[in-house]
C-alpha cells in the first residue's frame, strides 16, 4: 500500500482508505448503504489492516452517530495502529442548534465524536459542509482551539465550493490559525468536476483531495452498463436522490470502455475506476467503502498495478465533458491554455 503525504502536511496516509457509512444502518439514506455491525467491523478492519489501511472516515450524521460507536468498538485496543477521520456541521435534528459549524456546536460535535469513537484525539477533522451562517474567523479559531488542546491534529474540510475553502485557507493565514490540508470531495469518471477549480485550487495551496464516492454513487460497480439497466435489487433505487444526477448516455461511454478494459487487464471495474482516480493529481486517499468482506477484497484490488497511458487516455476521453465558463477556455490549446495550463487533459 503506497502511503502519500495529505496535501502538504507532514502525515502520511493511505492511497486507499476505509469509509464507515456503511456501519450501524439507521435512517433512509445509511439503511440502504449497510448495516454493519461491532463485530462485523472488527473483521473489516482487520482486512484493511492486513493490506495496509489504516485511515479510517467517519461522520456525526452517519447513522445518526452509530457509525462512530461501530468504529470505536472496532478500534478498540487498537487506536495506536489506526487514523481516524470524522466530520460533522450536517443538520443531526431539527433544533436551532444542531445544525451548522458555530463555535459552541464544533466544540460539542468534537466532544461527542470523542465519546463515540472511544479516543482522546481525531486525527483529521472537517466541517463537513461550509456554513454560511457562521463567519469564517469564529470556525477557524474554534478549530484551532481544538487543535491547540490536542483533541484534533489535522483540519480538512468536506464539500466546500473553490470561494469557500480560499477564503478560509486565506483567513487562517491572516489570522496565524491551523491551516485546512485536505478536502474530502466527491471525484469519480462520471462526476469529474473536481478538475474544474478545486483541482487547481489544492495544487497551489497545498490541500490533499481525500476522495469520497469513487464509483460514482454506486454507478461504477459493474453492474451497470449499456444493456444492462439498474437491477430491480439495486440500492440506487432509494439513494440516487441523495447523489449527483449522471445522463445514460454519459455513463454509457464510460462503462463502454471500463468493459474493455476489464477484458485487457483481467481487472474488476471498480478497481479500474479506483485506478484511474489514483493517478489524478492532488489525490491523497481513496475512500472506499464495503458491506461485507468480498466487496473489500475487490476493492483493495485497485492498487498495487496501473493502467497504461494508452488506456488512460481512453478512460479520460469517454469521461470528458464541457466545463461551464469561466473554467471551459482554460481547457482549449489557445492562448488560454498559455496562461493557464490544465493540470490534467
Amino acid at each position: 500500500m503506497e502511503h502519500r503525504r495529505l496535501g502538504a502536511s507532514g502525515l502520511s496516509v493511505p492511497e486507499l482508505s476505509f469509509g464507515t457509512g456503511t456501519f450501524a444502518g439507521r435512517g433512509d439514506l445509511f439503511g440502504a448503504w449497510g448495516d454493519t455491525d461491532a463485530r462485523g467491523a472488527r473483521r473489516l478492519l482487520d482486512i484493511c489492516l492486513e493490506a495496509g489501511v489504516t485511515l479510517f472516515d467517519s461522520a456525526d450524521v452517519y447513522s445518526d452517530g452509530a457509525a462512530e460507536e461501530v468504529l470505536g468498538a472496532a478500534i478498540r485496543g487498537r487506536r495506536d495502529q489506526v487514523l481516524i477521520s470524522t466530520k460533522a456541521g450536517l443538520p443531526m435534528g431539527g433544533g436551532p442548534g444542531e445544525a451548522g459549524t458555530s463555535r459552541s456546536r464544533l466544540i460539542a460535535s468534537v466532544e461527542a465524536a470523542l465519546r463515540r469513537l472511544g479516543t482522546d484525539h481525531i486525527d483529521i477533522f472537517q466541517p463537513h459542509a461550509f456554513d454560511a451562517a457562521t463567519p469564517v474567523d469564529e470556525v477557524l479559531a474554534a478549530l484551532d482551539d481544538l487543535v491547540g488542546a490536542g483533541k484534533i491534529r489535522y483540519l480538512g474540510a468536506s464539500n466546500f465550493s473553490g470561494w469557500e475553502l480560499m477564503k478560509s485557507l486565506a483567513a487562517a493565514d491572516r489570522h496565524g490559525r491551523t491551516r485546512y490540508v485536505a478536502h474530502q470531495v466527491y471525484y469519480s469518471l462520471v462526476g469529474r468536476d473536481y478538475e474544474w477549480e478545486l483541482m487547481p485550487l489544492a495544487h497551489d495551496q497545498g490541500v490533499g483531495a481525500l476522495v469520497w464516492s469513487p464509483l460514482g454513487w454506486g454507478r461504477l460497480t459493474g453492474a451497470l452498463g449499456r444493456g444492462r439497466p439498474l437491477p430491480a435489487g439495486s440500492r440506487l433505487h432509494r439513494t440516487a436522490r441523495f447523489g449527483p444526477p449522471v445522463e445514460n448516455e454519459r455513463l454509457y461511454q464510460v462503462t463502454d470502455v471500463l468493459d474493455q478494459l476489464v477484458e485487457e487487464t483481467g481487472r474488476t471495474v471498480p478497481q479500474i475506476a479506483i485506478n484511474w482516480l489514483l493517478r489524478r493529481p492532488t489525490v491523497s486517499s481513496v475512500i472506499i467503502g464495503a458491506r461485507d468482506e468480498r466487496q473489500l477484497r475487490d476493492n483493495l484490488g485497485a492498487v498495487g498495478w496501473s493502467l497504461t497511458p494508452e488506456q488512460v487516455a481512453r478512460l479520460d476521453q469517454a469521461s470528458a465533458h464541457t466545463a461551464p465558463y469561466p473554467y471551459y477556455p482554460y481547457r482549449a490549446q489557445d492562448g488560454f491554455a498559455q496562461l493557464n495550463p490544465p493540470l490534467v487533459a
